[in-house]
């Protein structure tokens, strides 16, 4: 097949949710028994997967019109070395996107949404048939590209994990997460539910999430006094994070003072674990992404050195 250049394309994929229900149950029709047998809609499940199936059919064929295709699948990215040239596409969720930039360095993502109908896509501006338009551009430079600031922590035994979104520093269980807690001069030892660092990017997800829910309870519990607005979100390409504790526990061992605030390169988070076991940090909600933070583990959580890139 003649194709318009030689550029490399890596598009990243997903498995649908059916996908998923089939490596449970090994075949559709004993899936569909589980789903419908529970009261649930199987129709749901099999539109979706058709769908998406139909859209990885058509993002394919016009990818390999255009430049070299690489076919890669969300559960091979933590481990896939991209090229420093290579343009990604990323046929959604938004949390695809999210999860794939996390992975690249100077690369340039484009986030496609396979079914706008079903998804929002915040991170996917583009329809498969913008595909045929915007890859040439990209590959002229001439696409307006959208930086993407990132978290690191950073431990003592050299492991470094990222985030798109935000991190999770805690516990996997519901028990309550200890550790020592610094930032600029302020120590204190806590006790909590954990902390999440958010990024620009994160910060119209589970970061405000945490805003409102803060807002409301001291209005409530105010009766009305203390009105609060729950925080906005800030730019994309900010140089700066914002870390939240959950639940911070006051006692005689532990304070609840260092609960939100400000992140940046020369004013870094640092925490050290007094959890024996279980605990964690993971990073845009990929629970199975994770760096274990048990006792005498120190993290340091900051801006990272690289940036993401999406195309817009």
């Amino acid at each position: 097949m003649d194709r318009l250049t030689e550029n490399k394309v890596v598009l990243v994929t997903r498995k649908t949710r059916l996908d998923e229900l089939v490596a449970r149950f090994n075949t559709v029709s004993q899936a569909k028994f589980y789903v419908e047998h529970l009261g649930a809609d199987f129709s749901d499940y099999s539109n979706e997967h058709e769908r998406y199936r139909a859209a990885v059919s058509d993002v394919t064929a016009r990818i390999e019109r255009i430049g070299r295709l690489h076919v890669l699948d969300r559960a091979f990215l933590p481990n896939f070395i991209f090229g420093n040239d290579d343009t990604v596409v990323v046929l959604g969720q938004d949390g695809l996107v999210a999860n794939t930039v996390k992975y690249t360095t100077t690369q340039n993502v484009i986030g496609v949404n396979p079914d706008p109908a079903r998804w929002e896509g915040v991170l996917l501006p583009f329809a498969i048939s913008d595909l045929d338009n915007i890859l040439p551009e990209v590959f002229a430079g001439r696409r307006p590209i959208k930086e993407v600031t990132m978290a690191k922590a950073e431990l003592n035994d050299g492991q470094k994990l990222y985030a798109v979104n935000d991190l999770f520093i805690g516990v996997r269980s519901h028990i309550s997460a200890r550790y020592t807690i610094s930032i600029g001069e302020a120590t204190e030892q806590h006790s909590s539910s954990g902390l999440i660092v958010s990024t620009g990017l994160g910060s119209t997800g589970w970061f405000k999430s945490l805003m409102t829910g803060a807002a409301r309870v001291a209005t409530a519990a105010s009766g009305g006094k203390v009105k609060m607005e729950p925080h906005k979100g800030f730019a994309w390409d900010s140089d700066y994070l914002y870390y939240t504790v959950r639940e911070p526990f006051p006692s005689k061992t532990s304070k609840a003072t260092l609960v939100f605030g400000r992140i940046t390169r020369n004013r870094p988070l640092k925490l050290i674990s007094q959890t024996p076991e279980v605990g964690v940090i993971f990073s845009d909600g990929i629970e199975s992404d994770f760096v274990a933070f048990n006792s005498g583990t120190q993290a340091t959580i900051t801006v990272a050195e690289k940036r993401g890139h999406l195309v817009v």
